[in-house]
């Protein structure tokens, strides 16, 4: 389930995005998440550190970028199932494409385009919380 959504103006490096979204989720939350998974485009020497200073206990970047996974996590086995976590957030992304229209926005401006965003998420959410679950 989407829990928060940015849609930002533009196209800025992933890079310095991961420390605003890292102290939005501490405005919503009350806290920094004990663990985070992220890109690896997200991926700094700046940003684990700080991370690290905010709280997040384990932070793992799915491409390492010169950084050793001793200094992200607190083992491999953390480290797999992180990375792990990850690639399921990619398949949900990948779902929001291909069945809910993210592939492809064809709604012109800025504001058009957060509605379209922001209808397709809201209709995936739906979807997942009315899903039957499995007995």
């Amino acid at each position: 389930m989407i829990l928060d959504l940015v849609i930002e103006a533009g196209n800025p490096a992933d890079s310095d995005r991961l420390l605003p979204m890292l102290e939005r989720h501490t405005a919503l939350y009350g806290r920094a998440p004990r663990q985070a998974a992220a890109d690896g485009g997200f991926a700094t020497r700046d940003n684990l550190a700080t991370a690290k200073t905010w709280g997040v206990c384990d932070m793992a970047f799915h491409k390492k970028a010169g950084l050793r996974i001793e200094d992200m996590v607190r083992s491999n086995w953390v480290y797999r199932k992180l990375r792990n976590f990850r690639a399921g957030i990619e398949a949900g992304i990948s779902c929001l494409k291909r069945a809910y229209g993210l592939a492809r926005c064809t709604w012109r401006g800025l504001e058009h385009f957060k509605a379209y965003v922001w209808s397709s998420v809201v209709a995936y959410n739906l979807v997942l919380f009315t899903r039957p679950k499995p007995t």
